[in-house]
């Protein structure tokens, strides 16, 4: 007997999810469907990207929360609504309240980078910084629907905010009609689990796959077990689907409908990042690349044509740039080496033409001279270099060694 069976709760059909897309007609955009000649090389199949990093508000967030607000009672939408997130939910709820003129109070954590902030302000809710994580922001929203009335809008675990979401799945069958696969990232389970509803109601055959981040991976050992398993310490890039508990609501569905679940590693993720930015020219956030990186860990795994799901494109500036160079490093593609010189003139022009000459591309040169560590004649050098992939990057370290240059670890 599945979890689903054995704790009864309002299923979600496909009529609720076709409902959930007339109401979102003129609201919700149909997002492009993308081919990459990349990634259908890579796998050996047809592969699409379902681009929800350019809904509004930057993710498929929009969908189910206007699909909840909007089916309040008038009395309900006069309380307010409220909701905690550290960046796409909370843009969701405050664009979709806007819409509805419904007043919203979204409790964000306090160190909720700024960029996602703002755009919650400028969507029309009312920002209030608690804790450190989400968590104590959760709690934090919970307390003041206790105290205020205002309607509590979860995330994900609530038969319209699945409904919602199910409507991406509806859009794929539209735009790929002969889809064997459909790859799609996992925090909480919501948006899998419409897709899953929509997408299995009308092609039974079709294979839905989840992905979650190793380091937050809760939905593996809760399937395992047959009912929801807390992750303690979800820790991952990926902030979209840092989720440390999946929902009652999207769990009795996923272990129903979904077929597989995966994870992927942060390097993997990080490289996924890269793909989309270089070679689909699309700013993706880890979670959104992360069926991208499951493609990436296992090409011959899926049947095609595969759909992947981009599922936010709200990175932010600071973590792009950090992720783009952890994807670098995890390619082969960027070393960061420590090395001790004789500090005499022209000692630094000699070792940049080693460098040179190895055709490694200086991006940062940090140089030393006053530290207890070092003698009087020496120098430290860090230097961050560019190489071509992890054949380039071992001829570079062979280089420096072979012209007595030794790395300090």
């Amino acid at each position: 007997m599945s979890y689903r069976t054995a704790h009864p709760l309002r299923s979600v059909t496909l009529d609720d999810v076709r409902g959930a897309q007339k109401m979102l007609s003129g609201v919700a955009r149909t997002t492009a469907l993308e081919s990459s000649r990349h990634l259908s090389r890579t796998v050996g199949a047809p592969v699409h990207l379902k681009c929800e990093n350019l809904q509004r508000t930057g993710s498929f967030k929009l969908r189910g929360a206007y699909v909840r607000i909007a089916g309040l009672l008038p009395e309900e939408r006069a309380a307010g609504v409220v909701a905690a997130s550290a960046g796409n939910h909370a843009q969701g709820v405050a664009l979709a309240s806007s819409l509805l003129g419904v007043h919203s109070t979204v409790f964000m954590p306090q160190g909720a980078p700024l960029p996602k902030v703002s755009a919650t302000r400028e969507y029309g809710a009312e920002v209030r910084l608690h804790g450190q994580v989400v968590d104590e922001a959760l709690a934090a929203a919970e307390e003041y629907a206790a105290s205020t009335g205002a309607v509590f809008i979860h995330p994900f675990d609530h038969p319209d905010i699945i409904a919602g979401q199910g409507t991406v799945g509806l859009e794929i069958l539209e735009q790929c009609p002969e889809v064997g696969t459909i790859v799609v990232g996992m925090g909480g389970g919501g948006l899998a689990a419409g897709i899953a509803v929509a997408v299995k109601s009308v092609r039974p055959d079709v294979r839905i796959v989840g992905v979650q981040a190793e380091g937050a991976a809760a939905y593996p050992p809760s399937l395992a077990a047959g009912y929801p398993v807390t992750v303690g310490s979800p820790a991952t890039m990926a902030d979209g689907i840092r989720v440390g508990t999946p929902g009652p609501v999207p769990f009795g569905i996923v272990e129903e409908l979904v077929d597989e679940v995966r994870t992927v590693s942060e390097d993997q993720l990080s490289a996924a990042l890269l793909l989309c930015l270089e070679r689909a020219k699309l700013v993706v956030e880890p979670a959104g690349a992360s069926p991208v990186a499951a493609l990436l860990a296992d090409p011959g795994g899926f049947s095609g044509p595969v759909v992947s799901v981009l599922s936010g494109g709200n990175v932010d500036p600071v973590l792009l740039q950090r992720v783009l160079r952890h994807g670098m490093a995890a390619q082969g593609r960027y070393l960061a080496v420590r090395l001790r010189l004789t500090d005499r003139p022209g000692a630094l022009a000699t070792l940049l033409g080693v460098l040179s000459a190895a055709d490694a591309n200086v991006l940062d040169v940090s140089h030393i001279r006053t530290d207890p560590r070092l003698g009087l004649s020496e120098a430290e050098v860090e230097l961050h270099l560019e190489t071509q992939g992890p054949t380039h990057r071992s001829e570079v370290t062979a280089a420096l060694g072979e012209s007595g240059y030794v790395i300090i670890e």
